[in-house]
């Protein structure tokens, strides 16, 4: 196995369970790929804003979902401009009518979302949460798939609601700010956003990966080890060493992918920057994603109202991420927009880390295959989250696949 990532940690996981002998060779220091968390004078510090879903199969399947002690975000999301808001601050809070009835009818009655809004987010999250996964698989199949916008369209949303509250917050989710993204893809997500809670591990998004891999025989990973090239019987490493394997399994991230595999074909990537702030004060009390109308942020949050152990006592962690890489002036540029969003003087904020991902998550535009095979070649195999979709669910279902077509092969 060939990269410590979600995909390739569920794929050694399935073939330990089947009775294999697999060694999982990690170039880093350690498992995780994008999933990490860094530890920087008391803060945790997430590579990237990352969520993780507890409707997710692949999620109810393999994790002790106790041991990882979640802290859930509040099922709603603060859309920062474009409307008065109730809040006295330029803000409207979009509130999910499967959730709460009561906050859906105070939200009407504010003004934050209109009625024909509101009738239509009710059935299209009624309509996801409640169709199985198979059967919205079974109907992206039958009709040509379009994009994002398009679909949304066809529920009857108002273009005004489609701009300010589904381009802003789909943007932090698919890191594309177009609603490009594969309906098929969109459904599928929305589904899992409407069923599940969206939560942080207490000791940072890197404990997912970390149970993961320690659900494996011991000695299975070897981190610092990374891969030069495939040979004719196995791997060549870094360092001259060779190993031998009747199968190796590709599950890197796409910059490895094509050098190890360079006749694999691979989806576009986005790019996705988050800076986080410390400051004494939470300017925010409570656990919500924000948005921002005018796109200067894809979203923000308190971190450490979500999951205290974040920061260090008596200080906060606010967590912004934005298309693209960062700039010279960008960071000024974002403490401003935060400013008007929380409506706080943000000068006095500290810098803790700004962290680029530039391989973040694949491109799924329309028309998007929801699953491939990871069969290249004889004994070769590739997977990972752009063989499905670009999610934990999606990693882990690729790796599932992986396994299961490997000892198919080899029965």
């Amino acid at each position: 196995m060939v990269g410590g990532g979600l995909a390739g940690l569920a794929c050694a996981a399935d073939l330990a369970a089947a009775g294999r002998r697999v060694r999982v060779l990690e170039a880093s220091d350690d498992v995780g790929g994008r999933m990490r968390s860094d530890h920087r004078d008391g803060f945790v510090v997430d590579r990237g804003f990352q969520v993780f879903n507890t409707s997710y199969p692949q999620v109810k399947r393999r994790f002790d979902i106790r041991a990882l002690k979640l802290r859930p975000f509040s099922p709603a999301v603060l859309v920062h401009g474009g409307h008065a808001g109730r809040d006295n601050h330029g803000r409207s809070r979009i509130v999910d009518p499967s959730r709460s009835r009561r906050d859906a009818v105070d939200g009407l009655r504010a003004g934050d979302v209109g009625l024909r809004d509101a009738a239509a987010l009710a059935a299209l999250s009624g309509w996801c949460a409640l169709t199985p996964p198979r059967v919205l698989k079974a109907a992206s199949a039958r009709r040509p798939d379009r994009d994002t916008g398009a679909t949304l369209s066809s529920w009857g949303f108002t273009d005004e609601f489609v701009a300010r509250f589904f381009r802003p917050f789909l943007a932090g989710v698919f890191l594309e700010d177009e609603l490009a993204t594969s309906s098929a893809v969109f459904r599928l997500v929305w589904r899992s956003m409407v069923r599940g809670t969206l939560c942080l591990p207490a000791e940072g998004i890197g404990a997912v990966p970390r149970q993961l891999a320690a659900s494996l025989p011991p000695g299975t990973v070897n981190v610092h080890t990374p891969v030069a090239e495939l040979t004719d019987v196995g791997v060549l490493l870094a360092d001259g060493g060779e190993l031998a394997a009747a199968a190796v399994v590709v599950a890197t991230g796409p910059a490895a992918v094509r050098h190890l595999l360079p006749a694999e074909k691979l989806p576009a990537y986005r790019t996705v920057t988050t800076y986080q702030h410390a400051t004494e004060r939470s300017p925010l009390a409570e656990p919500t994603l924000m948005t921002d109308t005018r796109m200067r942020f894809l979203n923000t949050c308190v971190l450490t109202e979500v999951a205290p152990t974040y920061a260090p006592a008596g200080t906060h962690l606010v967590q912004t991420s934005i298309l693209g890489t960062d700039v010279p002036g960008r960071e000024a540029l974002i403490r401003t927009a935060l400013a008007e969003a929380y409506d706080v003087d943000t000068s006095g904020w500290d810098l803790v880390a700004t962290t680029t991902v530039d391989d973040a998550l694949p491109a799924m535009t329309a028309p998007h295959r929801l699953s491939r095979t990871s069969r290249v070649a004889p004994g070769r195999y590739v997977c990972g989250d752009h063989r499905t979709t670009g999610s934990v669910q999606g990693a882990l279902a690729s790796g599932t696949r992986a396994a299961r077509e490997l000892l198919l092969d080899q029965a």
